[in-house]
């Protein structure tokens, strides 16, 4: 097994708790406890939860299923996957376009997980502090999104078992805890149930067709399909591991983070600051919550943990954004991971600076617009967000499942989930098969139909 002896020499996960840990904590990131509350806020609440956890079992999970496969079947890097796997030139932009999704999506991620480290401080020592004054001061900004790309680069510096797996199982069981004692705090204040109904009873008249595409965008973006992160974290697997099993842990460790990041937003919103629009934007965490905070008792201290929480699951996602280009550069041009991480590093963080630029009015990054096929993006920060983190990704998903379903025998890739997963077979191997070949492909060429508004205004699908 010449493959498999590679994969030796580039790291390899030492357990599949290590393996689940890696792989949920790059799928629990800010798009759990930053943007699902937002979304579900704008969407109608409960019933968005409803179709959101309907697309993360259909849509989500089988994707998942298919990336680890190709990842671990070829022990490589998202380009080395598919070329291994007989992929011609065509195929291999799925893996370049992953390369390139990673690499721009951690600069502009780095800045939102820079004002988290400013706000731990500004929590911590009682400091109130206007959003959009602290977003407009480029020393303070920069500087903290360096900060993130630093730390960053310290993990994956460690390799897969020594930095990537280790601080795995650390930060994510800090997560749960964290998640679990501010959720605990929000649901026991006064007319906090009313939050929680707003949240979790689906008023059915709510579903959408907007509703149901931006579900799904979100079950992509938590899930991290489309990232090639499940590639190269499936390349560092031995073939015993149950691929099937570890995936519907990550998949219900991803879910559960999400819905308890509502948890922890709407029923402290509905309890403390009654009549305030729940459809607050990205804004809502950074703006309404430190004021949510501030009339709890021991407010300081429950934001500043809040905070934390949310560094932590930005840098649980990043380390394996910064992973993805550093594994291609250290199986395809044969670089150390000292090169390569310093080298990926700091791009990243001169290609943050003009999204860490863009929020000041009048700046010339705030003013770029982007125009395409008819989805107008104004700002460098959302013109990187839409071509990167929503438009790219939608096609790779597309692109993948159209490779292993059609362009390659979908019984070989069936084949390697069944490999120490024994349960595979029959009515779930046959359903995975007709949902990669047939459900996949046509969802999500509808949302991307939609991103580029066939059916009226586009709607960003995620």
């Amino acid at each position: 097994m010449a493959m498999n002896s590679d994969t030796q020499g580039r790291g390899q996960f030492g357990s599949s708790l290590g393996f689940i840990m890696a792989a949920a904590g790059s799928a629990v990131g800010l798009g759990n406890i930053w943007r699902f509350p937002y979304l579900t806020g704008e969407n109608g609440g409960g019933a968005f939860v409803f179709v959101y956890a309907i697309r993360v079992l259909l849509i989500g999970l089988p994707l998942l299923l298919n990336e680890i496969a190709l990842g671990r079947k070829s022990g490589k890097n998202p380009i080395g996957a598919i070329k291994a796997t007989g992929g011609n030139g065509f195929w291999q932009i799925a893996g370049v376009l992953c390369i390139l999704v990673c690499f721009c999506v951690l600069s502009y991620y780095s800045v939102i997980a820079g004002w988290t480290i400013g706000y731990i401080f500004t929590e911590l020592v009682n400091i109130p502090i206007d959003f959009e004054e602290f977003q407009d001061t480029p020393q303070y900004v920069v500087p903290l999104c360096f900060l993130f790309i630093f730390l960053t680069i310290a993990v994956v510096l460690g390799g897969v078992s020594g930095g990537i797996e280790k601080a795995a199982k650390f930060l994510m069981p800090i997560l749960f805890v964290i998640i679990i004692f501010i959720a605990g705090r929000a649901v026991t204040l006064d007319g906090a149930m009313e939050g929680v109904r707003y949240y979790l009873y689906p008023d059915f008249t709510k579903i959408t067709s907007k509703v149901v595409l931006q579900a799904l965008g979100q079950a992509f973006f938590s899930m991290s399909v489309g990232w090639g992160l499940m590639i190269t974290f499936g390349s560092y697997l031995p073939k015993k591991s149950n691929i099937v099993q570890s995936s519907g842990w990550i998949a219900g460790m991803d879910s559960m983070v999400a819905l308890m990041g509502g948890l922890m937003v709407f029923p402290a919103l509905f309890a403390l600051l009654p009549g305030k629009d729940p459809a607050g934007g990205p804004a809502l965490v950074f703006e309404v919550l430190p004021k949510v905070f501030d009339a709890m008792p021991g407010g300081n201290f429950i934001g500043a943990l809040f905070f934390l929480l949310l560094l932590v699951a930005a840098l649980t996602s990043s380390i394996s954004m910064l992973e993805v280009p550093v594994s291609y550069f250290i199986d395809e041009k044969k670089w150390s991971r000292k090169k390569a991480t310093w080298s990926i590093g700091i791009a990243a963080m001169a290609l943050s600076v003009p999204s860490a630029l863009s929020s000041i009015e009048g700046n010339y990054f705030n003013d770029l617009t982007l125009n395409f096929l008819g989805n107008t993006q104004v700002g460098f920060f959302a013109i990187m967000d839409f071509v990167f983190g929503t438009f790219a990704v939608v096609v790779i998903c597309l692109m993948l499942s159209l490779y292993t379903g059609w362009a390659k025998k979908i019984g070989d890739f069936a084949n390697e989930l069944a490999q120490g997963a024994p349960g595979f077979k029959g009515p779930l191997r046959s359903a995975w098969i007709f949902f990669i070949k047939w459900v996949c492909p046509i969802v999500i060429a509808l949302v991307l139909l939609d991103l580029v508004g066939v059916f009226g205004t586009p709607q960003e699908g995620g």
